[in-house]
């Protein structure tokens, strides 16, 4: 019987299925059968701690940016940390045994997941600081970076370094420093300070009592945010015993003149201090260039910095301040201020630098240049150069803006004639011992030589990048080299040029 043509019936068989409707349904089905795996947890690939008296510096190397809150507790200070996306791994933990007993700022730290996907660092601190926590985005050879600077709540003057090492006057404090603090007391009173007791030379002392060690009880820390797991047991510190005997001597080494602030000569003419900047580059998280053998600039310009520096101080009236004295980065800007705040009459920067090319060779000598660089070279090396601050890592929102106004092209052209005589003088000494890259002085945009009013220099000793060269720069006896020819170099230029007296405001 026919159906009445007003009724329709629906297909069997259904029609053509378009491909997108397949996919969204396999991909549905797919998700009903697997949970939504969890995004995958960062991973800390290495830890470094740089410890100096200017800051204490922590990095944590990383394959992801990290979300990081901190805070500081009193009584005893500490300094809490939470990293949020991270799981505790070994190369975290080892954080705690780079601890140094002699770090200026850490007691410990203590490591531990503080819940899921948190990991907590405490740092039990030896004194109040000012905590930088930043991240540093990948450069060079680094990976994602989370950095800890801790420094002191008053910042290291370098003139009172330098006078609690002996190596400045107090009548010789440059005008408008602040005033020096009075020498530290001893932390216990010697024996001798109770009136002697005059006894025969027979009669033998009293046998000395040791007093019993106890050890003072260690306060179970809690912070506000919530308990640390995981911490490593920490022994109680023994409390040291007072010994009589008298320490062992420290070495003795020659005294230069250069206590006083002013001499006079055998005329009685009046002869000043000559102070002078020296600047191992690089150091702490930038490393400069490595040779092929492992060598690190870093520690290359160092040691031939503390070689001059005790050629210098064997010469009458100068005195030598180091940007820095150990294995920490130190700002381009922080290293001019530093130059600055001593009134340096010099500013001499040491480098070991490598090229493109391994066949590059010998020792060089730059000023700064107002109109560019006089060679490619000059310009590529200034511009690795000035790549320190990122590598070694600068917190720039925090960055002192009259610091970093330094690095402006302030420098005046006398000031640029006077390193050219400077340079001169230097270089035509390390033509005597070693080989020049070039024979005359160059000129490029070393932001680290734009101090407006101290002559300044940067020395490339050698190319690390050359097997030869950095064959040399390992010896003794070439850095030993180099430094005898620069001291030689700045005693022809103050013979030249004698520093005029002090006028300079810090």
């Amino acid at each position: 019987m026919p159906q009445p043509p007003h009724i329709r019936t629906k297909p069997l068989i259904p029609g053509p299925v378009s491909r997108r409707t397949i996919l969204k349904a396999g991909g549905t089905l797919l998700l009903s059968v697997f949970p939504v795996l969890p995004a995958a947890a960062a991973q800390i690939l290495a830890v470094r701690v740089w410890p100096a008296a200017d800051y204490t510096r922590v990095t944590l190397e990383n394959d992801s940016d990290l979300k990081v809150t901190h805070f500081t507790v009193p009584d005893p200070q500490r300094l809490v940390v939470d990293i949020e996306g991270l799981e505790l791994n070994p190369t975290l933990k080892s954080l705690v045994a780079k601890i140094q007993s002699g770090d200026p700022y850490i007691k410990q730290v203590r490591v531990g997941q503080n819940r899921p996907n948190v990991v907590r660092l405490v740092f039990d601190l030896k004194e109040e600081i000012k905590p930088q926590v930043f991240t540093l985005a990948p450069v060079g050879s680094y990976k994602h970076r989370l950095i800890f600077d801790l420094y002191p709540v008053r910042a290291v003057d370098p003139i009172a370094a330098m006078i609690e090492k002996g190596e400045w006057s107090r009548a010789d404090a440059p005008p408008g420093s602040p005033e020096m603090p009075a020498p530290a007391p001893a932390p216990n009173p010697p024996l001798a300070a109770t009136p002697p007791v005059t006894a025969p030379a027979t009669v033998p002392p009293a046998p000395a009592v040791t007093p019993p060690v106890v050890a003072p009880p260690v306060p179970h820390i809690v912070p506000p945010a919530g308990p640390v797991l995981a911490q490593p047991t920490v022994p109680a510190p023994a409390v040291p015993v007072p010994k009589t005997e008298l320490p062992d001597p420290a070495p003795v080494r020659p005294d230069p003149p250069r206590v006083a602030a002013q001499k006079h000569d055998k005329g009685g003419k009046v002869v000043r201090m000559m102070t002078i900047a020296l600047d191992p580059g690089h150091g702490g998280e930038d490393p400069g260039a490595i040779g092929a053998s492992g060598t690190r600039e870093k520690d290359i310009v160092l040691a031939i910095a503390k070689r001059l520096k005790f050629k210098l101080e064997e010469q009458p009236n100068m005195r030598v301040m180091l940007t820095r004295d150990g294995d920490y980065f130190v700002p381009l800007g922080v290293r001019v201020e530093k130059a600055r705040k001593v009134q340096a009459d010099l500013f001499v920067s040491i480098h070991a630098d490598a090229f493109l090319l391994p066949t590059a060779r010998g020792s060089s000598v730059f000023v700064l240049s107002e109109k560019g660089a006089t060679s490619t070279a000059a310009r590529w090396l200034a511009n690795k150069e000035n790549l320190a601050d990122a590598i070694g890592g600068v917190n720039m929102q925090s960055h002192d803006k009259q610091i970093a106004s330094v690095l402006l092209d302030l420098s005046t052209t006398a000031q640029i004639n006077d390193s050219m005589k400077l340079g001169k003088a230097v270089l035509g000494e390390i033509s005597g011992i070693a080989r020049l890259h070039k024979g005359s002085v160059e000129q490029a945009g070393f932001a680290v030589l734009k101090a407006p009013d101290i002559p300044s220099i940067l020395i490339e000793t050698a190319f690390i990048s050359n097997p030869e060269e950095e064959a040399k720069l390992r010896d003794n006896g070439y850095q030993d080299q180099i430094a005898a020819a620069i001291t030689k170099g700045i005693k022809r230029y103050f013979a030249a040029n004698p520093p005029l007296a002090k006028g300079r405001q810090t």
